[in-house]
């Protein structure tokens, strides 16, 4: 019997997974060891990545690659991050959200999945939700402890999943949808291998987020940063702008 996809993604990312857990950025935070500096930026980062991920899942929700792995009411993140984004951000945060060279980078990865190889949005939700899932109320206590943040919830309301009484119970059920997937073997290796992609481009958001904030301690705005830009302003927040725990995140 060949092995369940869940377990070969599992088993196919343990190195990257790793690597993502070990950058410098994820492991001073799981000390508590984040200024609110360091913890918009993140923030900013996972606004445009779920951004471009939702908006490419909605365009494929009717199709069969991804269909059974459709859950917007217990999993999908965007609305929950824009909240975020305006505690952070304030009032017309949709200008003022910046955007890194890695996180655009990411975002661009994920638009040309969703409309050139669907089969292939599998990898990113699984390296995405599951670690959100996995490690969210971790980092979200540690969070609010280190930048002093409201015990009701502001500012972390991407960490919390209201539509999900078990975490362990539905990533079991997400793991078996997964496993029921039809795909041939060479679309299998292919979600295999977008799955460690995934996790590289976490960890390369990462590095880079880690690169800003050292500058930023030298005196340097982070906006001013090379390869930090404010997404321009549009009506329809992540279009055309470039989107586990993230690698990280899990």
């Amino acid at each position: 019997r060949p092995q369940d996809l869940s377990e070969a993604l599992k088993e196919a990312t343990k190195e990257v997974h790793t690597q993502a857990e070990n950058a410098e950025f994820m492991k001073n935070f799981q000390k508590g060891q984040v200024t609110r500096e360091g913890f918009k930026l993140v923030m900013a980062s996972l606004y445009h990545i779920y951004v471009a991920l939702e908006e490419e899942i909605e365009r494929n929700k009717e199709n069969p690659v991804y269909t059974p792995l459709y859950f917007p009411e217990e999993l999908h993140r965007r609305a929950a991050l824009e909240q975020d984004m305006a505690f952070w951000y304030g009032p017309g945060w949709e200008k003022a959200v910046p955007c890194t060279q890695a996180t655009r980078s990411y975002v661009q990865r994920l638009h040309e999945v969703g409309r050139r190889e669907p089969e292939l949005l599998v990898a990113h939700a699984y390296t995405r939700y599951l670690g959100d899932l996995s490690g969210g109320q971790v980092l979200k206590k540690i969070a609010q402890k280190a930048l002093d943040l409201p015990s009701s919830g502001e500012g972390v309301a991407f960490f919390t999943f209201p539509n999900i009484e078990s975490a362990t119970k539905f990533k079991q059920l997400y793991r078996s949808r997964m496993n029921a997937l039809e795909m041939t073997p060479e679309v299998r290796r292919r979600v295999i291998e977008e799955a460690k992609t995934a996790f590289l481009l976490n960890i390369r958001m990462f590095e880079e987020l880690q690169e800003l904030l050292t500058q930023n301690t030298q005196d340097q705005s982070p906006l001013q940063a090379s390869g930090l830009r404010r997404r321009p302003g549009s009506s329809a927040p992540g279009k055309g702008s470039l989107e586990a725990a993230s690698s990280g995140f899990s």
